[in-house]
């Protein structure tokens, strides 16, 4: 087997009182788009802020490209490109003056420096923007040149944290297709994403993690196969009623995830689930119970991470030094 091109071995970060990564084990294939999926909070920033040599971690070791994060820090950054949440764009350099910016910072020469950036910018459709400053450009073009950035110094390792999060569907769509091209060209990418359609249609192998922790690993297939049959998806049209259908529907299926806001269920019921429409229906009709809308269908990503917390995958929550307090509205049953 080859060896991983990223491994983390009980990685563990601790921002005082506050447990960021509780031992994360993690291998990630050379040449593969590997998705780290789960809420804001969960500890994927961490995990890549570490991995990227950023912050060191309080314990465990990572290593990338061959190289410890910690102890070989310096050689380590020459070998990475990073695209965070945020585009990283100085608003007041034009497009070429920022990516070479970005090359000198790498030790290119100035000759080499604008060979690059003027290849990176026309690779990305903004050349007829290079001479434009960035504070011009719209926020799709905002992250395609921070994009560009991360790989000015032709990194064999692309960590992109959230690169979609603002974007439009125009904007997020171009952006999948840029990560397909650089995986064909032989860049691994590590992908963190809280969007399940995201990490469905790019990545090769998926990490579930929640409150610093790894709960499930797989391909998307793999992951969805741990609920398997179909899902069962209800609402009641008065959300009064929510406790009143839960404690009706009590042994169907599997364990159900209630959004008391959306007054929904979402319940596993294998391969039985057309047999068991017409039990839910008299169930609740016999609890007074009145449906406002039912469906079934496949396990998707968002069933999964469901199935396996307890709650959403785009909860709103803080990370890194608890600047905010969780806000879960999803929960299992009573």
């Amino acid at each position: 087997m080859d060896t991983p091109i990223i491994r983390t071995q009980g990685l563990v970060k601790h921002f005082g009182a506050v447990h960021a990564l509780k031992g994360v084990d993690l291998e990630v294939a050379a040449g593969s788009v590997f998705g780290l999926l789960g809420p804001n909070g969960a500890g994927k920033t961490t995990a890549v802020r570490i991995l990227t040599t950023l912050i060191e971690p309080t314990g465990g070791r990572a290593e990338v490209a061959g190289f410890d994060v910690v102890k070989d820090a310096v050689k380590l950054r020459g070998q990475i490109g990073l695209a965070g949440q945020f585009a990283a764009v100085e608003q007041h350099l034009t497009g070429l003056e920022n990516l070479e910016m970005v090359g000198r910072l790498y030790h290119l020469n100035k000759v080499e420096a604008r060979r690059r950036a003027t290849e990176v910018l026309e690779r990305f459709g903004l050349a007829d923007a290079a001479n434009r400053t960035a504070k011009t450009y719209s926020g799709g073009m905002r992250r395609r040149l921070d994009l560009g950035a991360s790989l000015v110094g032709r990194p064999k390792v692309l960590f992109l944290d959230e690169p979609t999060t603002g974007l439009d569907p125009r904007s997020r769509l171009d952006l999948w297709e840029m990560i397909r091209e650089l995986q064909r060209e032989g860049i691994t990418l590590l992908l963190t994403t809280q969007y399940l359609e995201e990490a469905d249609t790019l990545a090769d192998q998926i990490a579930v993690i929640d409150v610093g922790t790894v709960i499930a690993q797989g391909t998307s297939d793999q992951l969805k196969d741990r609920i398997g049959g179909e899902v069962l998806e209800l609402s009641v049209a008065d959300r009064s009623q929510v406790a009143q259908a839960a404690t009706a529907l009590s042994g169907i299926g599997g364990t159900p995830v209630i959004d008391e806001a959306a007054a929904s269920f979402k319940i596993p019921v294998g391969v039985e689930g057309a047999s068991l429409l017409s039990e839910v229906i008299r169930r609740l009709d016999d609890a007074g119970v009145k449906v406002a809308d039912l469906a079934l269908h496949r396990p998707t990503l968002d069933d999964v991470f469901l199935s396996l917390t307890g709650h959403g995958a785009e909860d709103e929550a803080a990370e890194d030094g608890g600047r905010g307090k969780k806000n879960r509205k999803k929960r299992g049953a009573p």
